[in-house]
């Protein structure tokens, strides 16, 4: 999609419910950062698309899910902390 300014393809990209992935195609590594780190996306390919660690986490935002899984994530995810107390 042809843009004028980063801030119109941030809108763009931003403008909806769900946020899993996402990918920048450039050329300027600046860029690439700049607009990774205001892209509502759990996970940002740049020049790529897929490609993934299974031991980095993974999560989207919105209504994409919650939590975040893989690596030492998954634990948190996939568990719930209890309290249990017995005066003996």
């Amino acid at each position: 999609m042809p843009f004028e300014t980063e801030e119109e393809v941030l809108e763009h990209a931003n403008d909806t419910h769900y946020g899993l992935g996402a990918t920048i195609w450039t050329n300027d590594l600046r860029r690439a950062h700049r607009v990774a780190s205001k892209i509502e996306a759990g996970i940002i390919w740049v020049n790529t698309w897929y490609l993934r660690d299974l031991r980095t986490p993974f999560g989207g935002m919105k209504h994409s899910g919650i939590g975040r899984e893989g690596g030492s994530h998954s634990f948190e995810f996939y568990s719930e902390l209890s309290n249990v107390t017995i005066k003996l």
